[in-house]
This record gives C-alpha cells, structure tokens and sequence, in this order.
C-alpha cells in the first residue's frame, strides 16, 4: 500500500512519520510533500530518506491514503484535488463542520468511517476535542451525559513550531533581562497564561471554544449541553482538560475508575496523594489518554470533576489520523 504525508516537515507531519515506523504499517511507498520551499529536503522512515517532493507536482492516484498536516488553507486547495483519486485524512480544521464529512475519533464513533464514501475525506478532531471524547464516551454510555464545562490548558505546539520557539525565545530573554517580544501570541507566553486562542465571535467566544462546544456534540451526542473555555498556556507539548461532567443518572466513583481502566485509549492515574496524577510533561510521546482527579462534585447532583491530560501532537493529531487509516485497512476502505 501506497501513503503521502501532505505537510511532512511540519510538526504533525513528523509526528505521523514516527507513529508509522512504530507501528510498522505495512507500506511499500511512502511520499512526503510539503510546499516547494521544502523541496528536496531528506527525512528518514524505517532507516532509509525520503526525499520530500512538491505538493503541486504530486499524482494522488499513486497512492490509497494521503494524509494532510498543512493546515487548512492547504486543505482547502488541494484536499477535494487528492480526494478524487485517494481518501484524505484531513487533521486541519476546515471540514469538520462539513455533515457530509465524518468527524472520527476511532475510540468513540469509528462506525461513522463508513461515511466516507460521500467525499472521500475524512476530519481528524481538534486536538483537545479527542481526549475530552475518548475519557467521556465509556461514562456517556454508562450514566448518559447531560452537560459539559471543559476548561482547556494547551500547550504552544498547537500553535505550531515558531510558537514553541517564540516560548523558548522569549524564556530566555526573561533571564537575560532582554526585551521580550509577541509574534505568535497576543501577549507574552512565558510565565503566562492566556485566555484567548483563535479569533472573537459575535458571542464572546474565541472560535477555539466554539470549535470545542460543536466537535463535542457532533462526536458523542448533539443533546449534549457543552461550554467551554480554551486557555493557551506556557507548555511545550501536551493539552489538559479540567471538565465538570453533568449525568442524567446518579453515578458512582467506583465505576467511573473501573470503567475508564478498561476502556480503549484510556489510562487512570488517580491516587489521592502528592503527585498522584498525570501532569502534561508525563503525557508527551504517550498514546494513552490520561486521566486524573476524578471526585464528586458535592456541589451539584449526579456530577463528577475529572483532570484529562493528552499529548497533542500524538493522540491529539497524529495518533489519530493514524488510528483511523488503521480502521479503514481493517474494514477494507468501507468497500472504496
């Protein structure tokens, strides 16, 4: 089986290269593309460099799977191009609001897959969206969710790499007493936090939140009540996710941890003591979804309070993408 990386150089792009070597997917060529700045460079899978080709000169029907990590403005010229000829597996946000694109997390919808025949294209999540889904999916289904308050604390990788270098910049000017300069963020990222990721809406949500509170419902249940607030904080890798879950039926803490121990994609870190729970810097290069801090809320009925933490390059993008070209080899492409 043929597979192309669309954005290879970039920071999912990567990421989905190393998930590939690990897994040892069966591949006999794989083709990285990027922009034709990027032409000619050398990256390395399975002991041997790929030379990285022009996305503009590339044939999609050479291969049976393109991956895209360019982000949407890539997405948008060339996604329907290579969808003609292959299935794209979109992680840009451009077609997850599309109802004839499915929206996959494999832990929690993969029978939506199937959906794929309308366009050819499949979107990957929001890389916080998928660990609030992939923790709460086994507890919908147990105690059927009524309401979501996620409160988001992410990492500058999912701004891209010149975000991670602006934070590194900018903490060593801090030290050296120099003038710290903002490109990437609206204000300074070191030693920071802000409340504030993509642009305003009319309703006084950032487009982030608004993504969040839509990929939510879309996912697991458009009943679902969600609000959210997306923070960007001073962290190199990882998203975290503080959520107060709301049930329609009583629920009970010793079945919350039995349940999410055993469910796909998710690992309990839950001891109710120093360092007993999972911080963002532990979850980086991890596959699992972690989760931590699971108690009542005493202040409301039928309501727990859980700590979700989950590396956003990995489970968060490209894990995913991954997991899901894995389901369509399984399934036999849906018959495509």
């Amino acid at each position: 089986m043929n597979i192309a990386i669309v954005g290879a150089t970039g920071n999912v792009g990567r990421k989905i290269i190393e998930i590939l070597e690990k897994k040892q997917i069966n591949i006999e060529n794989l083709f990285l593309l990027a922009s034709k700045n990027s032409e000619g460079k050398k990256i390395n899978y399975n002991g041997k460099e790929h030379v990285v080709t022009d996305l503009e000169k590339f044939d999609f029907s050479n291969v049976k799977i393109a991956f895209f990590a360019a982000g949407s403005g890539v997405a948008e010229k060339w996604a329907h191009v290579a969808a003609e000829k292959t299935i794209v597996i979109d992680n840009s946000k451009y077609f997850r609001k599309d109802p004839d694109i499915p929206l996959i997390v494999p832990e929690v919808n993969s029978k939506k897959l199937s959906d794929v025949k309308n366009k050819n294209i499949i979107a990957n999540a929001n890389c916080s969206v998928i660990p609030v889904v992939v923790a709460l999916k086994p507890l919908h289904d147990l105690y059927d969710i009524n309401r979501i308050v996620a409160s988001t604390y992410q990492s500058v990788s999912g701004a891209g790499k010149s975000a991670m270098d602006e934070l590194l910049a900018q903490t060593e000017n801090y030290f050296q007493n120099k003038k710290i300069l903002s490109k990437n963020f609206t204000k300074q990222i070191a030693f920071n936090a802000i409340p504030h990721i993509d642009s305003f809406l009319e309703n006084g949500y950032t487009k982030e939140e608004q993504k969040t509170n839509d990929e939510i419902k879309k996912i697991l249940d458009k009943k679902i009540k969600v609000t959210s607030t997306c923070v960007r904080i001073p962290v190199l890798v990882s998203h975290c996710i503080s959520a107060n879950v709301e049930f329609n039926k009583k629920c009970d803490l010793d079945e919350i941890r039995t349940v999410l121990s055993t469910s796909p994609g998710c690992k309990v870190v839950d001891e109710h003591q120093d360092g007993g729970y999972i911080t963002p810097i532990e979850a980086e290069d991890k596959f699992e979804t972690f989760i931590s801090r699971i108690r009542l809320d005493e202040s409301r009925e039928n309501t727990i309070n859980l700590w979700i933490v989950s590396d956003n390059l990995v489970k968060g993008a490209a894990l995913n993408a991954v997991q899901i070209a894995e389901s369509l080899i399984k399934n036999d492409f849906y018959g495509r």
